[in-house]
């Protein structure tokens, strides 16, 4: 299982961090099922809270409705420097044979106005893309630099010509000292079977020695009601650490937690959807979804940074 966290490395000392800190979820974890009562903010009683340093998601991109559609939220008092990425060739050094050969991407604000896009990263904003050193491996690939005040907006790849394949819609905080945060990713996309499967990746920062409250949710039946045809009925989720060990994994939400995921007000609104919510440590993050039963649809993978 790769993470698909691009550019993280662990120091000696963060590894020593993340195995105490891995104790640690263990332990609150064990409250989590053990005590009802128990609120996740008191996570932070025993470590600082950290932020999202990267959020992605690894997806099967087709056309129409199938497109990769990222929406994520910048919550604070302040604007935050940010790079989103739409990554499809250089996939192809991780083993996809059917990586998406010319992304397209743009960047929408919660109107829906285009705010930005591109297609090849080097035709505007190379230098920018260059200093942050986060520039695409591949010329065919997109990215944008972009300040952007607190509130939602949506990143929307696509394949040139209507392409399809394997793509990874990625964005990156480069603005980690103001006083705002990647507070929500949620990319919505096609679910196939085997390599196919939507990946989600989460990068939460290390450098406070803290801990995150992460809800993830894999959302399908619910999208029928926002015109979505072809939902997946049945979603399952998986979650592993960046060594791609499982976490934790849920199929329907109610099967556990439902009282911790209610008073965070993030339940799904259909039963067969599924939910998780996990105490993590300074590292790299992966949240599958499947269709159970190797089903196929239009699904909705998300991480909500509850702090």
């Amino acid at each position: 299982m790769k993470t698909f966290g691009r550019r993280f490395h662990f120091t000696l000392r963060q590894r020593s961090l993340l195995c105490a800190c891995s104790r640690l979820r263990i332990a609150i974890s064990a409250a989590i099922l053990g005590a009802a009562l128990f609120n996740p903010l008191d996570a932070q009683e025993f470590k600082p809270f950290d932020h999202f340093l990267n959020i992605s998601t690894r997806v099967l991109v087709g056309s129409g409705d199938d497109v990769a559609i990222a929406g994520f939220i910048v919550s604070g008092s302040e604007a935050k420097m940010v790079i989103i990425c739409a990554i499809g060739p250089s996939l192809r050094g991780a083993g996809i044979s059917n990586a998406l050969q010319d992304p397209t991407l743009e960047l929408h604000d919660s109107s829906g106005a285009l705010i930005a896009s591109n297609d090849n990263w080097k035709d505007t904003q190379q230098a920018e893309i260059q200093a942050s050193d986060l520039a695409p491996a591949d010329d065919h690939e997109s990215a944008i630099v972009r300040t952007l005040s607190p509130g939602s907006y949506t990143a929307i790849m696509r394949g040139k010509a209507e392409a399809s394949g394997i793509g990874l819609i990625e964005g990156y905080d480069l603005g980690s000292s103001t006083d705002s945060i990647f507070a929500n990713i949620s990319t919505r996309g096609l679910v196939g079977t085997g390599d196919n499967a939507m990946i989600g990746g989460l990068i939460v920062g290390g450098s406070g020695g803290g801990v995150n409250v992460v809800v993830a949710r894999a959302l399908g039946p619910s999208l029928s009601s926002a015109g979505v045809q072809n939902a997946l009925q049945d979603p399952t989720l998986e979650l592993h650490d960046q060594n791609g060990a499982l976490i934790d994994s849920n199929d329907n939400w109610k099967d556990r937690q439902q009282a911790l995921i209610e008073r965070q007000n993030l339940a799904p609104a259909d039963d067969r959807e599924a939910a998780l919510l996990d105490v993590v440590p300074a590292g790299a993050y992966t949240a599958i979804v499947r269709g159970k039963d190797d089903t196929t649809g239009v699904a909705l993978v998300e991480f909500y940074n509850i702090r």
